[in-house]
């Protein structure tokens, strides 16, 4: 689904466990800018937007340092697949899975996202 950003009242939701939580508005979100979200259990998700208004959410603490980072990272794509690098160590997570494109035995949970 193809989203025009600076479209109002629609709001960005994650899909945790068996139910939608609100992260933010969709106008908070820029292309290739991430914003981070506090979850209800503590965690943080970090959640990107492209420049077609594709959307993606994975969590925020970089694996490698532990640090809730991965929102500031510079996006880019790697073989037409949409990632985030970590600013600390760059390591690159696939934003569509999680997987990090450096380390195949490291990932992050990605979430199911939309707008609504």
């Amino acid at each position: 689904m193809t989203l025009t950003l600076e479209t109002t009242d629609l709001k960005v939701r994650i899909r945790l466990a068996d139910d939608w939580f609100t992260v933010c508005d969709l106008s908070a979100l820029l292309p290739g800018r991430g914003v981070a979200a506090l979850l209800p259990d503590g965690r943080q998700a970090a959640v990107f937007a492209d420049r077609s208004g594709r959307l993606y959410a994975i969590d925020n603490r970089d694996p490698f340092t532990g640090a809730a980072v991965l929102s500031r990272g510079l996006t880019g794509t790697h073989r037409g697949r949409p990632f985030v690098a970590s600013p600390l160590l760059k390591q690159r997570f696939d934003l569509e899975s999680g997987r990090c494109l450096d380390d195949e035995a490291v990932r992050v949970t990605a979430y199911e996202v939309k707008a609504a």
